[in-house]
């Protein structure tokens, strides 16, 4: 599968342009869906952009974080809204929670104490923790939004505390092997593209250090490639359970905080970010490091995402995120989408069967029908998802009523009477309309 022609040739210029406007040594953007590579486009011999060839990521890097902890969350080792004094105690800014932490509404400060941390080697987990001071705590928690890297920094120390394993350790075997991401590493490894500053006078390129950042690892550490970060979008857009379950990555895409109040084109959930183009949403993270600077962005309804890789501090012109975003919106725009097959329902069974088909309630007819180990309600401007909890009992997980209860009511021989839903009665009278 490859995009339309004409498709694949705008992206190749959206490419060209901003390698050249930007005065980026080697730029390379991949069109994605479904776990693979649809388009490669590259502009620049600094290296010869390849899909193979390894890019630093930056603050991408937290959204592995990120699904890392809600994996551990969800196998109980702490909940989101634990104070962070409970897993590292005797911090001074241990009021926070990791939720707060996650979604950038923690009110601390941007960077840790000492020297640039993303230029310089970086030191454990202790000697992170002792750095820290009470002024760090610059805002008051969800006031507003406040993007830190600390906060990403004392989220690894958590999930090592609580494990007794490394960052490093756990996201290797925990996100990426199963997800087959073996060119994502913590190093780089041959071939990747080494990275520059490149001097407004005169365009001389300075090669940047490659530190091990040590306890801010989980900010901003990681290298890949187009071909492993088109698993990375896949996994975003269709969740692998052996991972986190859709709900989780669901529950990770929805927005925490706006970024932006005036125009609300910007957002962040519990680790990606959002980003609103015209009536459409993606999510995805930037990221930059000395000498690189990347972005992904994916619509997760139809699975399209666009991961672009640069080797600068920085662009000229248009920035990475500007570039992902439209790149995105072109290959959204020229491609038809994808239309499922339809396939016959599977039959209703049991209490499925005696409650699916036409139901009213205020005069507005609604409908149930089954979709595999689930009910389906539509209606007018209404569509919910339910799942059996007990006899005669389901719960909504998705739509208008997502965790309200439907009851089935019955009369005394046991024949469905109505539908109690949060208090609303649904009759299969159309006249009903109370």
């Amino acid at each position: 599968m490859s995009l339309l022609p004409e498709t694949g040739r705008r992206i190749d210029e959206i490419v060209a342009r901003a390698q050249s406007a930007g005065r980026v040594p080697s730029l390379a953007l991949a069109v994605v869906r479904d776990r693979a590579v649809l388009h490669f486009a590259g502009a620049g011999d600094q290296p010869r952009p390849d899909p193979k060839t390894q890019y630093r990521l930056g603050s991408i890097t937290k959204t592995i974080t990120a699904t890392l902890v809600m994996q551990l969350r969800d196998e109980g080792f702490f909940a989101l809204d634990d104070l962070l004094y409970r897993h590292l105690p005797g911090t001074p800014i241990g009021g926070v929670t990791l939720r707060q932490l996650l979604g950038h509404v923690s009110g601390l400060q941007r960077e840790p104490d000492g020297p640039w941390w993303e230029r310089n080697p970086g030191g454990d987990v202790d000697q992170l923790l002792a750095s820290l001071t009470y002024e760090k705590a610059h805002g008051a928690p969800y006031r507003r939004y406040r993007y830190s890297n600390l906060a990403y920094g004392l989220l690894g120390a958590v999930v090592s505390r609580v494990t007794g394993q490394s960052w490093a350790e756990l996201v290797g075997k925990r996100v990426l092997d199963p997800l087959g991401m073996k060119r994502t590493t913590y190093a780089p490894v041959e071939p990747f593209a080494r990275g520059y500053v490149v001097h407004d006078l005169g365009g001389a390129l300075h090669e940047e250090p490659r530190p091990d950042t040590g306890a801010m690892a989980p900010a901003g550490q990681l290298w890949s490639t187009v071909t492993d970060m088109a698993k990375w979008a896949g996994f975003l857009a269709d969740p692998a359970p052996a991972v986190l379950a859709r709900e989780t990555v669901d529950e990770m895409c929805a927005p925490v905080v706006l970024k932006d109040l005036e125009s609300w084109t910007a957002g962040h959930g519990l680790g990606p970010q959002l980003y609103r183009v015209g009536e459409r949403v993606y999510a995805g993270h930037g990221g930059s490091m000395p000498g690189y600077v990347a972005h992904l962005a994916v619509h997760r309804r139809s699975r399209l995402g666009v991961i672009v890789f640069g080797n600068t501090y920085g662009l000229a012109g248009a920035g990475i995120k500007e570039i992902s975003l439209r790149a995105l919106t072109t290959a959204l725009d020229g491609e038809p989408e994808t239309v499922p097959a339809w396939r016959p329902p599977t039959p209703p069974q049991g209490e499925a069967a005696e409650i699916c088909g036409r139901w009213w309630w205020m005069g507005g007819e609604y409908e149930i029908t089954t979709d595999a180990e689930t009910l389906v309600m539509t209606g007018r401007h209404h569509h919910t998802r339910f799942v059996r909890e007990a006899p005669d009992r389901w719960r909504g997980v998705d739509g208008d009523n997502e965790g309200e209860v439907l009851i089935i009511a019955r009369s005394p021989e046991g024949t469905v009477d109505h539908l109690d839903i949060a208090t609303f009665v649904y009759r299969r009278n159309p006249e009903h309309l109370a």
